[in-house]
């Protein structure tokens, strides 16, 4: 499943980064934390390696 905005493709890269222990878990904040807990490696894949162009910054609410 794609990323729907380009805040959550960022929060997924941080989150996956944080995984994969490139970065601490400590760093995460706010959605990235949260997918950091609640997601696989796989799933945060998906959503990393969506493209940003034609994405808007933020999800609208729905």
């Amino acid at each position: 499943m794609p990323a729907k905005s380009q805040a959550q493709q960022k929060a997924a890269g941080a989150a996956l980064s944080a995984k994969r222990g490139e970065t601490k878990k400590s760093e995460l904040i706010g959605a990235a934390r949260e997918m950091y807990e609640s997601m696989s490696e796989n799933q945060l894949e998906e959503f990393a390696e969506t493209r940003r162009k034609g994405l808007p910054e933020k999800k609208s609410a729905d």
